[in-house]
This record gives C-alpha cells, sequence and structure tokens, in this order.
C-alpha cells in the first residue's frame, strides 16, 4: 500500500513514527511510510498527539489517527481532502 491512498471522506496517510527523538519533523519517505520523528514520549498519547499536530501543520486541515495508538506504523486520515492535495502539501 502507498504512502497516500484515497478513502472515503479523505486521505489515509502511512506514518513511521520515532519518539523521543532530538528534534520534531516530517523527514520524507522510507519503506513506503512517511518517516515522522517527536520529542514527545510514547506515552499517554503525547507521541501520537504531536504527530497529529505535525501533519495538520503541513497539510493545513484536520488528521485523525485510524490505526497503530499503540505501535510505531500508524495511519492518519486527512479528512476532506484528496490525494493529490496532501501529497503537494507534504512535498512528495
Amino acid at each position: 500500500m502507498p504512502v497516500l491512498t484515497a478513502a472515503e471522506g479523505g486521505t489515509l496517510i502511512e506514518v513511521w513514527v520515532t519518539p523521543r527523538s532530538s528534534r520534531s519533523g516530517l523527514f520524507g519517505v522510507h519503506d513506503g511510510r512517511l518517516r515522522a520523528r517527536v520529542t514527545a514520549p510514547p506515552e499517554r498519547g503525547k507521541a501520537n498527539a504531536a504527530v497529529q499536530k505535525l501533519l495538520e501543520d503541513a497539510i493545513g486541515g484536520p488528521v485523525e489517527l485510524v490505526s497503530g495508538i499503540t505501535s510505531r506504523a500508524k495511519v492518519f486520515v486527512a479528512v476532506s481532502s484528496d490525494v493529490e492535495n496532501v501529497r503537494q502539501r507534504l512535498g512528495l
């Protein structure tokens, strides 16, 4: 499955998360997933919230976590955004 997939209600974004990183940001694609690094620890949803904020800032719209709550491999949905718009905003 590619990094971005059209879905009902938005675009699915596959992400690989590195928590407790020295800096936060989106760092391209590796093994078919968008790489996200966050300084937040992986406890009580802090890392998930940090990744969600990174994606929302990059895309300019709402993003929701749909799978991978306790995993480093996550899937988010960019609500009401088409694949090409998300691809362009993420620079993919």
